[in-house]
């Protein structure tokens, strides 16, 4: 595991924690003092992509047993914060549409219908349902982005597995030629042994009929 990993997770945990904390207090909020909050969450919640961006560079660096179970935490992070962005949205987008609402009654109390207050909380569900499925679209780019680098590494390492076969057969290669080269130089040593002893022995038989010669003569 990693120390820098997990002072990051703390300090995500206790950001995560604290925004929870201010959505729910936000909910019950008006005006200014809403505005006010919401800009404070936000704020945490950009602090809480930089503490993810920073995991997610600190479990890549590491060994490929650490790094899945690490990838698999910032998977839950990352869900984490989105969620809290998918809050922070609902709470923006409840405050938008009631104040519309409450401009329109200001404005043409005479002409506000139920129908047109209808046909405005209809718009904010669909707005909700747009962001939800946008948040769902990044998801799945991430998690295709997480699978993609993972491809490219392990390519990478079955290319430095390929490039240490060559250089091992390559060296393999020169022993045997050296081997070849010894094996032909015995080769010719032992040929120019072989004529040597084969003179020598020559000269052993020549020698043994001279003296045989000599002592049958006399």
């Amino acid at each position: 595991m990693s120390e820098v990993f997990d002072g990051y997770e703390r300090q995500y945990n206790e950001l995560s924690a604290s925004l929870s904390r201010k959505c729910t207090s936000a909910i019950v909020l008006e005006g200014d003092e809403k505005e006010a909050k919401l800009t404070e969450i936000k704020d945490g919640l950009e602090d809480g992509d930089a503490l993810i961006r920073k995991m997610d560079l600190e479990a890549r660096s590491l060994q490929p047993t650490s790094k899945g179970m690490l990838l698999a935490k910032l998977r839950e992070y990352k869900s984490d914060l989105n969620n809290l962005k998918s809050d922070v949205k609902r709470i923006s987008t409840a405050r938008s549409a009631r104040d519309e609402l409450m401009e329109i009654g200001m404005t043409e109390t005479s002409s506000a219908t139920v129908d047109q207050r209808g046909r405005l909380l209809m718009s904010t569900d669909r707005i909700n349902q747009s962001s939800e499925r946008i948040m769902e679209s990044r998801r799945t780019i991430l998690e295709t982005e997480e699978i993609g680098v993972s491809i490219l590494e392990d390519l990478h390492q079955q290319r430095q597995s390929l490039l240490n076969a060559h250089s091992t057969l390559h060296g393999v290669d020169d022993n045997i030629s050296k081997s070849k080269k010894i094996l032909v130089t015995m080769t010719k040593r032992l040929s120019r042994n072989k004529w040597t002893l084969g003179s020598i022995i020559s000269a052993l038989a020549l020698a043994i009929l001279l003296v045989l010669y000599f002592k049958l003569i006399h």
